[in-house]
């Protein structure tokens, strides 16, 4: 029987998520999912000075909005100390692991020594085999093999070596008994069965000495992937410069998670020429064999073009939750129902963000719009008055209000007043909107219904016969 797949994510809570993270954890819950495995949380918070609650529900905040979902956790390593300390005295015990007394002063020595000798700086096993009982202060270092290779047998960048001499007895226990981070991330990597690490190329330097770890501790070592990192637009590591903001910061800015996640998993992988992936299409989908070796550049504009795709292919109904917080924003009180999906229905094709959106909806909430001068001034003027007054008295008299009935009212002002499309459809407009710009006379028409309609062309006609005197 196959084994289950876990796999994890596990920030630290040192700032907001970013994109390089966010990428990290969708391909690690794409790939628990695509597989039916389960995908766990863990909270890295061993650095107290950096670690804050605040990056904490930062972190929470963006996975859920993200859809990111997780079976297990979110487990904290800040409260799993006595865990490590058993692991530690495991390998001390063992043999693996030993008490260093040497000051950092001296360390420093011997790195200079190693490097004016030509030879890499490291830590030169002073206190290997001393068999040092513990005292106040001493480390904890591993005892690194002093020769043949470690492999990492990647499975996106393929069989990795590196060979033991470069690796130093390296720390796993500070002077205060508290884990390294390799240390810790081996243990809960073994106690929570994680047998799948999906990470980025920027810890492949670790995964050596975390693979001496499992082998110490008689542990099988789990499957490893390295994705590359992501790139800004001029192939420098991806930073604020180039819009890497905060993965909420996103949302502020009205984007979908869809388009989001979307667009980070194709930062890095693909399948053929396919661009636009609904969540189940990438949890169909989503393999490792498909990751890229080279590294995703970020593309704002191709972020832009996927997120309107997204706002177009998307029910009314589930975009409503994503557009109220900035309606809200405008001061617009209105509730998720029948009347907010026909107004979203008639952005969708024109909205780029839910900024957009909102901006364009705002028209549809007001009690009379207010109208633009100059479009007023153009399209409001006496000579309108005649077909405005014949369309307002059809409109009123209408049985049913639909869009075949609307076509037929506004051929009828055509023939009898002589004017085009245009000329009779853009006063109408500005009447119903108090701009030139909008969605589809009809569509919008159908979407304010009859009676905000009739209100406002009255108003209009009002407002012509006002000027007219």
């Amino acid at each position: 029987m196959a084994q289950t797949i876990i796999t994890r994510f596990p920030p630290s809570p040192t700032g907001y998520l970013h994109l390089g993270g966010a990428r990290t954890a969708i391909f690690n819950w794409l790939y628990a999912r695509h597989n039916h495995g389960r995908f766990v949380l863990r909270i890295e918070d061993t650095d107290v000075q950096r670690s804050t609650d605040e990056s904490v529900n930062a972190i929470f905040e963006a996975m859920e909005w993200l859809g990111i979902d997780w079976d297990e956790g979110p487990y904290f390593q800040s409260e799993r100390f006595d865990i490590y300390k058993k692991y530690i005295d495991r390998l001390i015990s063992s043999g693996n692991a030993y008490y260093c007394t040497c000051t950092p002063e001296e360390v420093d020595a011997m790195r200079n020594a190693a490097k004016e000798r030509g030879d890499n700086p490291r830590y030169d096993g002073s206190c290997r085999e001393k068999n040092l009982p513990w005292q106040e202060g001493a480390v904890v270092r591993f005892k690194t093999p002093l020769t043949g290779n470690t492999v990492v047998e990647d499975m996106i960048r393929g069989d990795i070596a590196f060979s033991n001499t470069e690796l130093d007895d390296f720390i796993i226990a500070r002077g205060d008994g508290s884990p390294m981070y390799n240390l810790a991330v081996v243990i809960d990597d073994i106690t929570m069965n994680i047998n799948t690490i999906i990470r980025g190329d920027d810890h492949i330097s670790n995964t050596p000495k975390q693979i001496l770890l499992y082998q110490a501790l008689g542990a099988k070592v789990p499957d490893f992937g390295h994705v590359p990192m992501v790139l800004g637009p001029d192939k420098s590591r991806l930073s604020k410069r180039h819009g890497a903001m905060s993965v909420t910061a996103y949302r502020d800015m009205g984007y979908h998670p869809d388009a989001m996640v979307n667009f980070l998993v194709r930062l890095g992988w693909s399948h053929g020429d396919q661009e636009f992936f609904t969540r189940k299409e990438l949890i169909d989908k989503f393999d490792l064999d498909h990751i890229g070796r080279s590294a995703g550049v970020f593309n704002p504009e191709k972020l832009l073009a996927l997120n309107a795709e997204h706002i177009r292919n998307a029910p009314a109904d589930s975009l409503a939750a994503h557009l109220l917080p900035f309606l809200q924003e405008k001061g617009i009180a209105v509730e998720a129902g029948a009347y907010l999906y026909g107004v979203i229905e008639t952005l969708k094709p024109r909205s780029k963000t839910f900024v957009e959106m909102a901006d364009g909806a705002a028209f549809y909430f007001v009690e009379k719009p207010e109208y633009d001068e100059k479009a007023a001034a153009k399209f409001l003027k006496p000579a309108l008055l005649g077909p405005m007054k014949q369309l307002t008295d059809a409109v009123s008299g209408m049985a049913e209000f639909n869009e075949k009935n609307l076509e037929d009212i506004f051929k009828q002002v055509m023939e009898d007043s002589g004017l085009g499309f245009g000329k009779v459809a853009q006063p109408v407009r500005v009447a119903l909107t108090g701009k030139t710009v909008s969605p589809g006379i009809f569509e919008m028409m159908l979407a304010l219904g009859k009676e905000k309609v009739i209100s406002r062309l009255c108003d209009a006609v009002a407002y012509i016969e006002r000027v007219s005197e």
